[in-house]
């Protein structure tokens, strides 16, 4: 199988396994700490495009899980991550981390977080290098073994 087909398939398992969760996945920790990992997603190759921007808005407005929570509120959310790290990566990937880690105490939650990150790294086509490194640090942060994702 080719990677853009592993990866393809990997993503639409990952978003399957979070429609099947999605009515435990309602807390404020895990909406903070999913705009966090969206951001830190798009911002992983140190630019931030419009397309990674569109993707995002895309999966905010259309995934079910994400729709626990009004849509605004999201967008608002990613784009404050987004600036702390389009300010100062390493800064703001301190603050952005803590955004994350804050889904650790439930697990289901912390493993939809890493998820969400690989549903947004593989939206076009290419979960690259940068994108697994930044998802692969958010399972440490999250107390999650990167290998149980493939990372």
């Amino acid at each position: 199988m080719a990677l853009w087909d592993r990866i393809k398939e990997s993503a639409s398992t990952m978003q399957t396994q979070l429609v099947a969760k999605k009515n435990d996945l309602k807390s404020g920790a895990f909406r903070d700490a999913s705009m966090a990992m969206c951001a830190l997603v798009a911002a992983a190759d140190g630019t931030v495009d419009s397309s990674e921007r569109q993707r995002v808005a895309q999966l905010i407005a259309t995934n079910e899980v994400l729709q626990n929570f009004p849509a605004d509120d999201l967008r608002r959310r990613f784009e404050e991550n987004l600036n702390r790290l389009t300010t100062d990566f390493d800064f703001g990937k301190v603050s952005v981390m803590q955004e994350i880690a804050k889904a650790k105490k439930k697990p289901a939650e912390a493993r939809a977080v890493i998820q969400i990150g690989i549903v947004i790294g593989g939206a076009d086509g290419d979960f690259d290098k940068d994108e697994q490194a930044v998802v692969r640090e958010a399972c440490y942060a999250l107390d999650l073994p990167p290998h149980e994702f493939d990372l």
